[in-house]
């Protein structure tokens, strides 16, 4: 019988790969204007920055900062080729638990509303692990009377919450974190009737503190985090500890 990893990589290939290559061109679509504190954290990386952009979608932050050189990948075929059609874009499709980047060589990783589609939480947790691994490591004092230093690279890592109270969704505290979520596409009318077809993905709605304690589970360190518009996010760095 095949593993519970195994399991969850088959499932996870029906329910979020298959569905977001069958509705690539129409989620891409939808996916315009970049979230403010991801084109602040983009603006803010000083020149000449290297990082990457894990589950990219159709690229829309590859051209955020153009002073930064971003390398985008995504599990899905179709969204990497529309990431890909502006020729100066760097794009590809790669597994974001285990990416093909070397270790502790870059300045940055920014991953927005990907990890909440991993359906275990050893996955999520070995998601942002892979993520870490690929970053310059931070010099963090063992004293806790000294400040962090930022001399390393940075993550931003974004996903979807589960309270949502004020959202047209209504989730909050207390209700199931496992979920599927349409995705409507309407088809062409066919005589009086406008046929729709509707794809399910799966997420796993994060509760508060939870993006937190898997990034602390991953190794990292969170030196930042928050919440807007339904979705949690923190900024990480991968340790590496110095004496004081």
């Amino acid at each position: 019988m095949p593993d519970v990893d195994q399991q969850a990589d088959a499932y996870e290939a029906q329910h979020v790969h298959d569905v977001y290559d069958q509705i690539a061109s129409h989620f891409s679509s939808t996916r315009y204007k970049p979230w403010p504190i991801v084109e602040q954290f983009l603006k803010a990386l000083p020149d000449g920055s290297v990082g990457i952009d894990i589950g990219c979608g159709n690229g829309k932050y590859l051209d955020v900062n153009p002073s930064i050189l971003v390398v985008a990948s995504d599990r899905s075929e179709n969204l990497v080729k529309i990431a890909s059609r502006n020729g100066q874009r760097n794009a590809l499709i790669a597994d974001g638990l285990s990416l093909p980047h070397r270790n502790f060589s870059l300045d940055f990783a920014i991953s927005i509303a990907v990890i909440h589609h991993l359906s275990t939480a050893v996955r999520r947790v070995q998601a942002i692990k892979s993520i870490l691994l690929a970053l310059r490591c931070t010099s963090i004092p063992l004293s806790p009377s000294v400040a962090y230093i930022g001399d390393g690279g940075k993550a931003l890592i974004f996903v979807w919450a589960l309270e949502q109270r004020d959202s047209r969704r209504g989730w909050d505290a207390g209700d199931e974190q496992d979920v599927m979520v349409p995705w409507v596409m309407k088809g062409n009318r066919s005589g009086d009737t406008l046929k729709a077809q509707t794809y399910n993905r799966y997420y796993h709605l994060y509760r508060q503190g939870e993006l937190e304690h898997d990034i602390t589970e991953a190794g990292g360190l969170v030196i930042q985090s928050g919440y807007e518009k339904d979705n949690w996010w923190a900024i990480a760095v991968s340790p590496r500890s110095e004496m004081v």
